[in-house]
């Protein structure tokens, strides 16, 4: 899995944004504001946005970032306040999980009805996670639920008191089945597939919760670096070949 790390001039600074060119052959599950739902993608978007982002139309904003990186094609973009630069991820017997985070705001799924915030604080989770082998709907689906349930084990663990943000995201990909291929049935965290998820993003999803503590800890960091000739700079990232 390769996973490019690139940079773009917004609202006056850099902001950086993770590329997965996946290429064709793949299915994905997930909860992105773009190419969200279940359907074949080719491509994965983590774009940084400004604290207090406020574009009615993320959808769009994504495909035009999408397009500057030459994107064509179905595909899917999260966005987060976090710094996307400072990822993490995991790898575990071929299951990748790759992790941006900010808990600027952390929750628990059921919890009473709140005012809204009167100071923004970034605060997002978004995780990708690739099974390079092909899964049924049904499989696809707890594979999904188990990244979630392995999310919320990390925090806890972590020290959190919480179980995400309100504007978490999850996708899940995997293999197309080919000619004649039984996709893998079962995704939860017993089954040889989702035992593998759940470890790659427990790890991954600690080590970021643990990361952004301390990055509060140094109080509040000015609005990201101001752009620069080299702005655009481009880094690439084989994940798994180093798990």
């Amino acid at each position: 899995m390769v996973v490019e790390r690139a940079c773009r001039t917004e609202d006056g600074a850099c902001r950086h944004l993770l590329v997965w060119r996946a290429g064709p052959g793949w299915r994905l599950l997930g909860s992105a504001v773009l190419g969200g739902g279940l359907g074949e993608r080719e491509w994965v978007v983590n774009a940084q946005v400004r604290p207090g982002y406020s574009r009615m139309d993320p959808e769009q904003h994504l495909a035009e970032l999408a397009a500057a990186e030459g994107l064509s094609g179905f595909g899917t973009g999260l966005m987060t306040a976090a710094p996307v630069d400072e990822f993490t991820w995991a790898g575990d017997s071929g299951a990748t999980a790759v992790v941006t985070t900010g808990i600027g705001v952390p929750t628990w799924a059921s919890a009473p009805e709140a005012a809204p915030a009167h100071r923004y604080v970034p605060g997002t989770i978004n995780i990708l996670v690739v099974v390079p082998v092909a899964v049924s709907d049904a499989g696809l689906v707890n594979l999904l639920t188990t990244v979630t349930e392995a999310k919320v084990q990390a925090l806890l663990d972590a020290g959190y008191d919480c179980s995400g943000t309100p504007s978490d995201a999850v996708c899940v990909a995997v293999r197309r089945a080919g000619p004649g291929e039984e996709p893998e049935p079962f995704g939860g965290p017993r089954s040889r597939w989702g035992a593998r998820v759940a470890r790659a993003v427990h790890t991954a999803v600690r080590e970021g919760a643990e990361r952004d503590r301390a990055r509060r800890a140094r109080g509040p960091a000015p609005d990201h670096a101001r752009p620069t000739p080299d702005c655009r700079r481009r880094f690439v990232l084989a994940v798994d070949q180093l798990s």
